[in-house]
């Protein structure tokens, strides 16, 4: 089963765009994620720049409307994420109760869809499409 594990630093949606970071949670953190990688968990991993450098698309119009960041009714945003494959979801929690989070981080994990979850008739629409990764297209070939 493959999960994603979204870290959610509480503040970082009014973060500016460029950040200073703490070489020493920094360190802790390429701890954490080579324990996950040496455990054969880790899929991919990639942190993300604020909201403050981001745009946001919305169609509520029925138009493609660009909203540049920081996006004032935040109020959780993603500031990266893992994603790692496990047998379950308690293992999944297991592995996210190791990160070395602070005080004002929480991490939501969230089971990655596969095909077989789907009906034949989504499996059929979706078979057109072959991810260059595996992905949904992976439990067609």
């Amino acid at each position: 089963m493959r999960f994603m594990m979204l870290m959610i630093p509480l503040g970082y949606e009014s973060a500016p765009a460029k950040l200073e970071l703490d070489p020493e949670r920094v360190a802790a953190m390429m701890r954490y994620n080579q324990a996950l990688k040496d455990a054969g968990v880790l899929i991919t991993l990639e942190g993300l720049h604020p909201p403050a450098s981001g745009a946001r698309v919305k169609f509520d119009t029925g138009l493609p409307v660009v909203i540049d960041g920081p996006f004032t009714e935040a109020k959780e945003v993603i500031g990266g994420f893992w994603m790692i494959e496990v047998a379950s979801r308690a293992e999944a929690i297991a592995w996210a109760k190791q990160c070395p989070a602070s005080a004002n981080e929480m991490i939501e994990i969230r089971q990655v869809q596969e095909m077989a979850d789907f009906s034949e008739e989504v499996q059929q629409a979706a078979a057109t499409f072959e991810h260059p990764q595996g992905g949904w297209g992976k439990a067609l070939r």
